[in-house]
């Protein structure tokens, strides 16, 4: 160093507290997430198939997720993702970032108190003592489950523990493994829930969620469809360069005749194909097959091998799928085990043919392999099954066969949903007509119409079941001044024995005291509903007028029934299949069932049913009539 002119620069030695005063002061480093981790993280031997420095290269979708961390505007980043992609390691990155970088009070929960020692022990205390900038601040002696370090201390805590959950204030916050955590009891809300509570004091807080998907109901999806933003990850497509996502539909290997590879002109699969079935063995096998698998491109119809997989997830990018608010707070990724590089396409090829005929290994391929989750139902409806039950009567026409005409009305703040349904033997039905109203004077007018059958014969509806949950007092008011016709009813809270039940309306401050209210199980007839629809159209099916619109047909079919965890119970439940989905059709119809079965609907085939003629008594032989003439023991004598 050449010393200015006119100025003379004292050399000494710094003291070791003066120069640990400075390192302390020292403001962080200008760096991502994903770079901290290639300058500073090392793999360890122990739980790592790949020990050594960390290199972003090897999984470069990781990259964008942990960069997220860093961003000041998100609040919640939710990664949904199959087994053995690098969650894990994501979370770990982000944690050595935020002991180094910004140290604050974090709380990493796993599932259970015991998994959480383990992975304490296994992981994250390995990952302290591989990394140098840690491990001077870490403090050898913490307990296995408070990891103590100069300026700050993490907590580590099972989702089973709720008082360990809610003791604690953390800015950061990690949950590992978020689908294996347990329902809310009737005592406390959900782990989730009780967690992120205890986060909300902190300005510039961070919530990392990460878990293999189980069902539709779990924590991580209903988070994926509560986000703001949903990325997908997109690859150059090696031959047309097009952005595509890998896709399981697209993932091919030959058949049994080997068209597909004909097809493609994969000339290195035919031959050894020829060559393996020219043997004497006793041929290949639909698993011996999936060996063979290979992606084709849904751009160019191109064959994408393993090589250029790997070439190609390494340029790969981030995009939004779906934007549901333009302020973006909270963002999910997804992606599936077609992008791992530690998996072939024959190898998850081969899974799936193991798995196709077994449901629960199904299950298992299709959450931990596609990261999609699990739909456990066998009553699941969809709108395009609905239009498929158009028959040829138009909207206000009603059936020759019809022997009941009822409505039901959901009621909702602003507006009433009403539905008009026909019932014939064997609970046939067709939807006649439906509609939103905005007064209770509507749906009066509307109830009260005379609808023709196709041969002109007129009818009114018989009966009408009005929801009471909403607007209580206008409701019974309502049905009051409508005795003739309409009803009270409520939905029951819990499962019960029958499909309905006969109340009382007990308010005697209202028009309606003493008024038969129906409680009705809307599941049972959700049930009926749903099993009907499936029918093809003619006796006992679930029918609709020609021309019905898609909104209705959207609503009715707005829930499935799933596996619901209610603590450490399990039941199946009718919920909506999207966060905020309309359903208020599916109310209706409920309704108007539920009236019918109280006008013995499930009778009806019975009432035409000639009765058998009495038999008459033979004519007596005259003998016999003799003998009753004359059997006076007088006579005899």
């Amino acid at each position: 160093m050449v010393e200015p002119k006119g100025l003379r620069m004292r050399k000494y030695a710094c003291k070791w507290y003066i120069r640990s005063a400075l390192e302390y002061l020292k403001p962080p480093e200008s760096i991502t997430v994903s770079e901290w981790a290639d300058k500073y993280r090392i793999l360890d031997s122990k739980t790592s198939a790949e020990p050594g420095p960390w290199s972003n290269d090897r999984t470069p979708y990781l990259k964008g997720i942990m960069d997220e961390f860093t961003n000041y505007e998100t609040e919640e980043i939710d990664f949904i993702k199959p087994t053995q992609v690098g969650g894990t390691e994501a979370l770990l990155n982000m944690l050595g970032y935020v002991v180094q970088q910004d140290p604050s009070p974090t709380e990493i929960i796993y599932p259970t108190e015991t998994l959480a020692e383990s992975i304490s022990s296994k992981r994250v205390q390995p990952m302290m003592m591989a990394c140098e900038p840690l491990r001077k601040k870490y403090d050898e002696n913490s307990p296995m489950l408070e990891l103590n370090f100069t300026d700050m201390f993490i907590k580590i805590v099972g989702s089973n523990s709720p008082a360990s959950l809610a003791s604690f204030a953390a800015k950061y916050l990690f949950i590992d493994e978020i689908d294996k955590f347990p329902g809310a009891s009737k005592k406390e809300a959900d782990p989730v829930s009780l967690a992120e509570e205890r986060s909300k004091t902190f300005r510039g807080r961070k919530i990392f969620k990460t878990s293999t998907p189980t069902l539709k109901t779990g924590h991580i999806w209903k988070a994926k469809e509560s986000a703001d933003v949903e990325k997908h990850y997109f690859i150059p497509c090696p031959h047309c360069g097009e952005f595509i996502e890998l896709k399981f539909s697209n993932l091919k290997w030959p058949g049994k005749d080997k068209d597909l590879v004909d097809a493609y002109g994969i000339e290195a699969i035919k031959d050894r194909l020829d060559a393996l079935e020219g043997d004497d063995s006793d041929g290949l096998n639909d698993a011996d097959r999936a060996e063979f698998a290979f992606y084709v491109c849904q751009e160019c119809g191109c064959v994408i091998t393993d090589q250029q997989k790997q070439a190609s997830v390494k340029k790969g990018r981030w995009e939004i799928v779906v934007q549901r608010t333009k302020f973006v707070k909270k963002v999910c990724f997804w992606i599936n085990t077609l992008y791992s590089p530690f998996v072939r396409f024959s190898e998850i090829a081969k899974k799936f043919m193991e798995a196709k005929e077994d449901p629960d290994k199904l299950q298992n391929f299709v959450n931990s392999w596609l990261a999609e989750a699990w739909e456990d139902t066998k009553l699941k409806t969809s709108a395009e099954l609905v239009l498929e039950r158009q028959t040829e009567l138009p909207e206000f026409i009603v059936p020759d066969w019809t022997k009941l005409l009822t409505g039901g009305v959901d009621v909702q703040e602003n507006c009433l949903y009403w539905t008009i349904r026909a019932f014939g033997d064997y609970i046939t039905s067709q939807n006649v007509a439906h509609g939103q109203a905005y007064s209770f004077s509507d749906v009066e007018q509307v109830m009260n119409m005379e609808y023709k059958t196709e041969s002109g014969t007129p009818m009114i509806v018989n009966l009408a079941l009005v929801d009471s949950g909403n607007d209580t007092d206008n409701v019974y008011d309502f049905c009051a001044i409508n005795a003739e016709w309409a009803l009270p009813c409520k939905g029951s809270n819990n499962p019960m024995q029958n499909h309905f039940k006969l109340s009382t309306v007990n308010k005697d401050s209202s028009k309606a005291y003493g008024m038969n209210l129906v409680i009705v199980d809307g599941g049972k007839y959700k049930d009926m509903i749903a099993g009907r629809m499936r029918k093809p159209n003619g006796r006992g099916s679930w029918m609709v007028y020609k021309g019905c619109d898609m909104e209705y047909a959207q609503q009715v079919t707005a829930e499935h029934k799933v596996n619901v965890k209610n603590g450490s119970k399990v039941r199946q439940e009718w919920v909506p299949k999207h966060s905020h989905a309309d359903n208020h059709y599916l109310d209706a119809e409920v309704y108007a069932l539920a009236a019918a079965d109280t006008l013995h609907v499930r009778m009806l085939h019975l009432k035409d049913v000639p009765e058998e003629p009495k038999q008459q008594k033979a004519e007596q032989p005259p003998e016999e009539t003799w003998i009753g003439q004359h059997e006076s023991l007088e006579n005899w004598l």
